[in-house]
């Protein structure tokens, strides 16, 4: 029963995860040639449906909010190293305002040796929440934390249009939307559009190596039962390409990075039930249409328990997330040094040399 599962986070830095990642999860990933026309990969209809859907048993669908809020709160969390007050923020794919809510949270950052107190709503004027689900964008409306900040709704026509005004948001904040865009560079740049001046964009998105346990193990388990394989996951952007992605938009100053959470789950059906309530079931325009065979679920269970199982039981699911921050460019906006004007050996500093 739902109510047994056990969901364990686990943070590790990318180096440490490398020597526990399987064989099988060593993979590449196919990435689009630069300047080529871009071609749709998601089915836009198929997935607001998805979502429509999972917000409709509201009960369950905040049981399954644990990796949004965790992820979300790691990504807000990025606002307490910039010293400035927001009046107008965009949370772009907003899902239930997740975003909206975690702001409201007190003592943000309680463990510096600065601590902060005030939730990060006390900087914020109005968040425009945009999403392409009008089910889930509106599931917690008139929830407690409205009180404590001003949301504004607002849902997109389309779940790659960014209908604003130019030069109109003092932030753009965007919490694992990203990844179902067809045209993720022309989504990107129309942030940026609508992004004042030297204002910054803060957004997560599921990396190539997410779920990689799910994959490799529903590869071999299509390959045994079916002599063959078959889309069951939906294909993710590699890291290597969001800095081009963001420049290619017009950010400057850009920092990306990586994090990993692993969750445990009693079995792969409980993570698969998981996925489907959150609205991140498959939605590729070549996924295989009707549920996974019987006989391949059976193969799929025994295959990821003998190469990725725990000892106590449990199965565990790795949600690799992208960190991505860039900043429209502005006037008197700081600039990065010109490559070669360093005079610090990097290897020297890092190794405490100097």
């Amino acid at each position: 029963m739902r109510h047994t599962i056990t969901r364990s986070f686990a943070n590790f830095h990318r180096p440490q995860l490398a020597t526990k990642l399987h064989p099988c999860s060593l993979r590449c990933y196919a990435v689009q040639t630069p300047g080529a026309p871009i071609a749709s990969v998601f089915n836009n209809a198929q997935k607001i449906t998805q979502r429509d859907r999972a917000a409709t048993n509201a009960e369950l669908s905040r049981s399954v909010d644990y990796l949004r809020d965790e992820i979300g709160s790691r990504l807000v969390t990025r606002l307490l190293d910039i010293n400035r007050s927001y009046d107008r923020v965009l949370d772009y794919g907003a899902n239930a305002c997740n975003l909206a809510r975690i702001l409201t949270h007190p003592d943000p950052d309680p463990d510096s040796s600065k601590p902060v107190t005030e939730p990060l709503s006390s900087r914020i004027g109005t968040i425009v929440s945009a999403d392409s689900s009008a089910a889930m964008l509106h599931r917690d409306e008139g929830a407690e934390f409205e009180q404590h900040i001003k949301v504004d709704r607002q849902v997109l026509e389309h779940p790659e249009a960014v209908p604003f005004e130019d030069n109109s948001f003092d932030l753009a904040l965007s919490n694992l939307s990203l990844h179902w865009i067809n045209d993720l560079p022309s989504v990107l740049t129309g942030i940026n559009r609508v992004l004042k001046p030297d204002c910054a964009l803060l957004a997560a998105m599921p990396g190539g190596d997410s779920l990689y346990e799910l994959r490799g193990a529903l590869q071999l388990a299509d390959m045994e039962r079916r002599g063959g394989i078959a889309t069951h996951v939906s294909p993710l952007a590699d890291v290597r390409d969001v800095g081009n992605l963001l420049n290619r938009a017009g950010f400057k100053l850009l920092t990306v990075d990586v994090d990993d959470i692993v969750v445990s789950y009693p079995d792969v059906m409980a993570l698969m039930r998981d996925l489907q309530a959150m609205g991140e079931s498959n939605a590729s325009l070549r996924m295989e249409t009707g549920p996974i065979q019987r006989d391949v679920l059976l193969a799929l269970d025994s295959i990821y328990r003998e190469l990725y199982g725990d000892e106590d039981g449990s199965i565990p699911a790795t949600f690799r997330t992208i960190y991505m921050i860039g900043w429209k460019e502005g006037e008197g906006q700081a600039k990065p040094l010109e490559r070669g004007s360093g005079d610090i050996n990097m290897k020297d500093f890092l190794e405490g040399k100097k």
